[in-house]
């Protein structure tokens, strides 16, 4: 599985973006997907996932009620809209997938296959 993240840039406090990943591959419904992110100076950490189907999501405390999630099985693609952005979500985030799924979708253990990163910059 091959994942290709994009839709970081600069973007002004109180501001949106969408991230986009897309996966190679035919069993891309299979996974559980999710995005975490890495600030300077500090560990990676969950921000959201998705199940299989779309019907079930999670998120951290942190981005929950400004972030959705969300997956179109059919283009192979995962999503992340952030919205009410703060400088705090400066990070380069990153996609990732678990091909068996378990009860706990925020451990990064958990996933198999990482993208290479998109940085997202907050300016305050």
């Amino acid at each position: 599985v091959q994942l290709q993240a994009s839709g970081g840039g600069l973007v002004q406090a109180g501001g949106s973006l969408r991230l986009s990943c897309a996966a190679s591959g035919r069993t891309f419904s299979v996974y559980v997907m999710g995005w975490f992110r890495q600030a300077p100076g500090k560990e990676r950490e969950f921000v959201a996932a998705i199940s299989r189907s779309g019907g079930s999501t999670s998120y951290a405390a942190s981005v929950k009620g400004r972030f959705t999630i969300s997956r179109d099985n059919a283009k192979n693609t995962v999503y992340l809209q952030m919205n009410s952005l703060k400088s705090g979500d400066t990070a380069i985030y990153y996609c990732a997938a678990d091909t068996n799924p378990s009860a706990n979708p925020s451990a990064m253990i958990q996933y198999d296959y990482w993208g290479q990163g998109t940085l997202v910059t907050v300016s305050s």
